[in-house]
């Protein structure tokens, strides 16, 4: 058994966790620092198609491929993660198996669930006996099934969740718990995985992992001594106690539960690649084209009311003048791009809630004013061109926590893909400012958009800000979110076959970076990451 979790969920895999359990962090220091100078610089890709779609360092493998729609234009998930329920005797090879069945299905957003992270904490009194290796962790009752079958139906359907850590040295749980969102495929492991009737009501493939028992009893003595600390004695009073009658009364007979039985565990790569076709099979079945279905509906509409477009000034309008003409200079570009920046989270804040607030002035008199009514603000920029808006934000709102989420659109597909996000914790008590420079189809919007949904943001908390968008964008969000606040300083009319927002103002992150864009840019693709 393993304690804690692979993720290859959110671009990383942390390979030691199905070891130890341990290890967190984000990809911040393999991402590209951006450069403030004005000197030009190529744009750079993060993988070539004759090339796998990750990197391996000396303790990690980085997925650099993306996590594609789980929505469809309505923005309400279509799809639920695909869940691979894996028991087993302990000490079986369920783990092993899980590796064999990621590797073999080579595919990003892979999510390895363990039960044993949801051992129930223990008392004073069971905290004793384990000590004495006289409790039985072998046993249904060990375990937390409620807060396990609700944590997996909400990665299965999408959202967010905290598991927590088990320590097997003090029995109980650190203090930490881990982050886990955007699986695609779940991999649940455990050695009770089907004896729960709600636990095997989500699972949509179980599978039995058979290993003769001599063979179960060798690996138990050696992880437990080695991983666990224990002594031999312990172990083999512990076995001969509880783990040997559990399997027999417990374990064995849900063998019969199982859609497919693999003797020998890791090693029986037959079973293992049957296993992965079938996966893949559900996998095609259930992709989604979003931008296609968005780019012919809610069209011919009138523009709707949770949109607020700054007034067309003729400061406004002569600053868009200049960032919108081909001939600008990019230290211009910038300037004014920046100015508009302002205004327009200025303006948005307007659109937060408030409250009445007496003060006193230093004249002793009351002046009736008024304050934010929430808990905090929290700015969130789709990479890379939302990420020019923080300033102006930060300028206006004093220690405004920041999150990033990274959408590229998949050449091949056309399609918005999640590469990587890092939001600030508690984000759901927040109003949300989500911050991208242009909106064209609105794909990237809505993926944006789905995620803070997905970590438990209240739609009306959110507004979404940009510089320019196109009216099917427009149409796109508020179709899908009809709570989301809309914020711009303009909006056009159309877009081309290309995605291109028409008249537009060219690539802006590619003008405001001073990148070269490629042939077949769009106003939603962003920077992909160099490392």
């Amino acid at each position: 058994m393993a304690s804690g979790f692979l993720q290859t969920s959110l671009g990383e895999v942390w390979m030691s966790q199905i070891l130890n359990g341990g290890g967190e962090g984000s990809l911040d220091r393999l991402l590209p620092s951006v450069s403030t100078g004005l000197s030009p610089r190529k744009r750079t890709t993060s993988q070539c198609k004759s090339e796998p779609p990750l990197l391996r360092t000396s303790k990690r493998t980085i997925y650099t491929a993306g996590r594609p729609p789980w929505y469809n234009e309505h923005g309400t998930q279509s799809k639920e993660a695909f869940v691979i329920g894996l028991c087993g005797g302990s000490a079986s090879g369920k783990t092993t198996v899980a590796r064999k069945i990621i590797e073999a299905l080579d595919v990003p957003w892979v999510v390895l669930l363990s039960m044993d992270s949801f051992y129930k904490v223990l008392s004073a009194e069971e905290q004793t006996l384990a000590a004495s290796n006289d409790y039985n962790f072998d046993h249904p009752d060990a375990f937390d099934f409620d807060l396990l079958t609700h944590t997996l139906r909400k990665l299965k359907q999408g959202k967010s969740v905290k598991i927590p850590v088990y320590d097997f040295t003090t029995h109980g749980r650190q203090k930490e718990w881990k982050t886990v969102y955007g699986a695609s495929v779940i991999i649940f492991e455990g050695i009770m995985a089907f004896t729960d009737k709600k636990l095997l009501q989500l699972l949509d493939m179980k599978i039995f992992v058979d290993t003769d028992s001599d063979i179960r009893l060798v690996r138990r003595l050696r992880r437990d001594i080695t991983d666990r600390g224990r002594d031999i004695e312990g172990v083999i009073k512990q076995y001969n106690k509880f783990v040997k009658p559990a399997f027999e009364q417990y374990i064995e007979p849900t063998m019969r539960l199982a859609d497919i039985v693999v003797p020998r565990g890791g090693g029986n790569m037959v079973a293992i690649d049957l296993i992965v076709q079938h996966v893949h099979s559900q996998l095609e079945e259930r992709e989604l084209s979003v931008r296609a279905a968005l780019a012919s509906a809610h069209q011919a509409q009138p523009l709707p009311q949770t949109l607020s477009v700054l007034e067309s000034t003729p400061q406004v309008r002569g600053m868009h003048t200049i960032i919108r003409n081909k001939e600008t200079s990019r230290d211009e570009f910038i300037f004014y791009s920046k100015r508009l920046m302002r205004l327009l989270i200025e303006r948005a804040l307007s659109f937060l809630p408030s409250q009445v607030h007496i003060v006193q002035t230093p004249q002793g008199e009351d002046y009736e004013g008024k304050t934010f009514h929430g808990k905090r603000i929290t700015g969130v920029s789709i990479l890379r061109a939302g990420e020019t808006m923080e300033p102006a934000l930060r300028a206006v709102c004093k220690d405004v926590r920041i999150g990033k989420i990274l959408i590229q659109t998949n050449q091949d597909t056309g399609e918005p893909e999640l590469h990587y996000l890092r939001l600030p914790k508690d984000i759901s008590e927040d109003h949300v400012i989500l911050m991208d420079c242009t909106v064209s189809t609105g794909a990237a919007a809505m993926m944006a958009v789905r995620v803070l949904l997905d970590h438990d943001v209240q739609e009306d908390k959110i507004l979404l800000v940009s510089l320019l968008m196109a009216e099917m964008g427009v149409h796109s969000v508020a179709y899908a979110f009809p709570q989301v606040k809309i914020i711009t300083t303009a909006v056009d009319k159309k877009v081309n076959d290309l995605f291109h927002i028409i008249p537009g103002i060219g690539n802006f992150g590619d003008r405001y970076f001073g990148t070269d864009a490629p042939p077949d840019w769009s106003d939603e693709e962003m920077d992909e990451p160099s490392y």
